[in-house]
């Protein structure tokens, strides 16, 4: 009798809200895991053992801080195997008027937001090349489609994203791999505790759909973009936005 192949995928981002749902998704389904984290690394251990007793699938964690450059090579020298999914969760904004970004936060918005991503992706397609099958996708922003004040160099990094996403699309589908984006819009994680009770029930007041999205919200497409059912479907962006931007 012949085995079942094991599929890989990396999550990188995996100890956070977003990151910590599409690693349970993924282990569901049988996937042996690499998760990604730079410093949450209780997180990452306690996500690590969870996903391993429920659902018995191998999951290495791995480390690397992929706001600086060579990040992306430190983590790949971690795995070096040929990836079936590959989900690029890693993000984070800095707040304010352009005019009060440092050099040294610029460069760290656009190569968390962005150069690690091509970075990355660059180290995965050759096997999925040759493989002849693969799914990445980009968790990106809404604000990468809309733009926002006061998150500017965010929605720059984002938007880049958006367009790596359709450009590499093009090149990796004749190898019949598929390159997807998601772009959320707000949704309920730790993040939005630097607002306050008020200024989120304002926010969610803005939004047609009159909520936050959830976590498993933006799991359950990324479910459906690495799924075989989304094989025609590349060079997409997502929107999860309750109608919020349309």
């Amino acid at each position: 009798m012949r085995g079942l192949t094991v599929k890989n995928a990396l999550v990188t981002g995996a100890s956070g809200a977003i990151g910590s749902e599409i690693s349970h998704m993924l282990a569901s389904k049988g996937f042996r895991l690499f998760l990604h984290y730079n410093s949450n690394l209780k997180a990452a251990v306690s996500l690590q053992n969870e996903l391993k007793e429920k659902y018995g699938v191998p999951v290495s964690i791995v480390c690397a801080d992929l706001s600086i450059a060579g990040g992306s090579t430190v983590l790949w020298n971690q795995i070096q195997e040929t990836l079936d999914v590959f989900v690029y969760n890693s993000g984070s904004a800095h707040f304010g008027l352009l005019t009060d970004f440092t050099e040294e936060s610029i460069t760290e918005t656009m190569q968390l937001n962005l150069l690690s991503a091509i970075s990355l992706s660059k180290a995965i397609v050759p096997n999925m090349i040759q493989k002849k099958s693969g799914k990445i996708i980009m968790i990106s922003s809404v604000w990468g489609e809309v733009g926002a004040a006061c998150e500017t160099v965010y929605s720059a990094a984002k938007g880049g994203m958006n367009t790596f996403v359709k450009a590499l699309s093009k090149e990796l589908a004749p190898s019949h791999i598929q390159v997807n984006g998601i772009s959320p819009g707000v949704i309920s994680t730790p993040m939005m505790d630097q607002f306050t009770d008020e200024e989120k029930r304002s926010l969610s007041e803005d939004i047609p759909a009159g909520r936050f999205g959830e976590p498993s919200e933006v799991a359950h497409a990324v479910e459906f973009l690495m799924s075989e059912k989304a094989d025609y479907i590349s060079g997409h962006i997502l929107s999860i936005n309750g109608s919020w931007f349309t």
